[in-house]
This record gives C-alpha cells, sequence and structure tokens, in this order.
C-alpha cells in the first residue's frame, strides 16, 4: 500500500479529527470533532459559535488537524497531519454542500442549512487542506523516532 493510500484509508476509517487552533493571544487548543470531507479532502464539522476553537477560526484561519487511528494496538498506529485554513461557513450553499456530507457519512436524515445561520447557535466549518503527512517508522542510532512523511492527496 502506498503512502497516499495509507492516508486515505486513514481518513475513511476514521470519525474524528482533532482540530488544533491558537487564539489571539497565542494560547493552542485542540478539539475532537466529528467530522467528513468531501472528493477534495475538504474537511467539515458541526462545532457551536461560542467554542473556544470557533473563536480562534474566526480570528484565525489557519489550523491543524490530527487523525490518529488509536483503534490499534501501541506502537502501531497511524496518522494523517493536515496544516489548513478553517472557515465559518455562511453562504447557504456552501453549508448545504458540506452537510450533505456531514449527515451522509451518519446515514442521518439532512437538516436545514438555515439551521446552521443566523440567530442559530450551530456553524458548519470547513477545512481547506494546504499540505498532509502521515507518520513514518525511522531509528536514529538505534532508537525509534516518529518523523513526518509528506503525501499528496
Amino acid at each position: 500500500m502506498t503512502n497516499e493510500e495509507k492516508a486515505k484509508a486513514i481518513i475513511e476509517k476514521i470519525l474524528y479529527i482533532t482540530v488544533a487552533t491558537v487564539s489571539k493571544e497565542g494560547k493552542p487548543w485542540n478539539s475532537p470533532v466529528y467530522s467528513a470531507y468531501d472528493e477534495k479532502f475538504n474537511f467539515f464539522w458541526v462545532s457551536w459559535k461560542e467554542n473556544e476553537h470557533s473563536k480562534n477560526i474566526r480570528n484565525t484561519s489557519d489550523v491543524f488537524l490530527a487523525i490518529y487511528d488509536s483503534t490499534v494496538p501501541e506502537g502501531t498506529g497511524e496518522g494523517v497531519y493536515v496544516k489548513a485554513k478553517a472557515y465559518e461557513l455562511d453562504d447557504p450553499k456552501e453549508v448545504e454542500h458540506a452537510l450533505t456530507y456531514l449527515y451522509g457519512r451518519k446515514n442521518k436524515t439532512l437538516r436545514k442549512a438555515e439551521e446552521f445561520l443566523g440567530n442559530y447557535p450551530r456553524r458548519v466549518y470547513k477545512a481547506v487542506p494546504e499540505k498532509f503527512w502521515i507518520n513514518g517508522d525511522d531509528r536514529i542510532k538505534g532508537n525509534y523516532v516518529d518523523s513526518r512523511i509528506e503525501v499528496k492527496l
């Protein structure tokens, strides 16, 4: 299996991603969120607009995603790491597009885009990838090191 195939398999298998953001004061924040993705590997999730990561995304669009398969035995886990730009969606068509993937992944009835706009408390977010990596298995002077290998998806 190629590195690209491994990355795609992990993304397909794992339902939760960790979104790393930073506040305007420079304080880091990580949040696990249920996610879905489209054919371009844009990632989508729904969060309350007042959550720390949601406020941070309004401040800066720079995010880092970790999609790690922790379901396997210790020492055998593999992950996909993504440098991305994240946005709160405010266009009803874009919200509908994202919801199609989010609710489709759960095989649930699609909710209306309007429920994620205006005075409603939750928003739909989109992360547009800039770079992808998977973890590598390297050794330096007999010691295991967790390296990163860039992949093109």
